[in-house]
């Protein structure tokens, strides 16, 4: 009998996926605008630094308790849904199946076969069809609080200390242009890895990113020149 090929899917990536590009993004486009705003108000090069390094620790810290509490909610949301879920099928178990069987007619499938399949399914592991089928609930797309807070944590570390550490080789007139231009290179590369991971363009996916990271870097840049003008 031939050896089935085992086959790889992204969404097996999409919890760490998500969180980690947008922690390195962040990091990046945080990181690189307090930067440049503290550069443009004619901050010293040491407080620059200074204000980077806040940067990456604060950041960092925010984006794990964000996180953390953002998908702990959808991980207690789930729990609460099976909760009442195994409820159900020890109350009215042949009312749950019914209701399977007709989630599959709505897919497509006769009757009878809906019927068949549910009973199967039921009998093999009733609690896990349910969640499949009418939660929407798959081990792959599970809430993982820890992994989600790590994830975002140590990317956006790794993100925010691009920018920091062209600053900490770089002083003087070259510091704002040399930040600039090596934070948006970091995003697009950033953009189109991520968008590759995720099975899309890369070129769309470095555009979009490099785009708002641009945005983001020159209204702060405004406002600190707009301090450091006024001082």
């Amino acid at each position: 009998m031939a050896r089935r090929k085992a086959e790889i899917h992204r969404t097996d990536r999409i919890g760490w996926l998500r969180a980690a590009v947008l922690g390195a993004n962040d990091g990046i486009v945080s990181t690189a605008s307090l930067i440049l705003g503290v550069a443009t108000a004619q901050g010293t090069h040491r407080s620059i630094l200074v204000a980077g390094v806040a940067s990456l620790v604060a950041g960092a810290m925010s984006m794990a308790a964000g996180e953390y509490v953002s998908v702990h909610s959808q991980a207690d949301t789930e729990k609460a849904d099976l909760a009442i879920e195994r409820t159900e099928l020890k109350a009215d178990a042949k009312g749950e199946l019914e209701e399977l069987k007709e989630i599959y007619v709505g897919r497509g499938l006769e009757p009878s076969l809906a019927a068949q399949v549910a009973r199967q399914l039921m009998d093999h592991d009733a609690l896990g069809a349910h969640a499949r089928d009418e939660l929407g609930i798959t081990e792959n797309l599970r809430a993982r609080p820890l992994q989600a807070a790590w994830a975002s944590a140590a990317s956006f570390a790794f993100g925010s200390g691009l920018p920091l550490l062209v600053t900490a080789f770089t002083a003087g007139a070259l510091l704002i242009p040399m930040v600039s231009v090596a934070s948006l290179l970091f995003l697009a590369i950033l953009g189109g890895l991520a968008a590759r991971a995720g099975g899309a363009g890369m070129a769309i996916g470095a555009l979009r990113v490099t785009f708002w990271g641009a945005m983001a870097m020159a209204l702060t840049a405004g406002v600190g020149w707009l301090f450091g003008a006024a001082a």
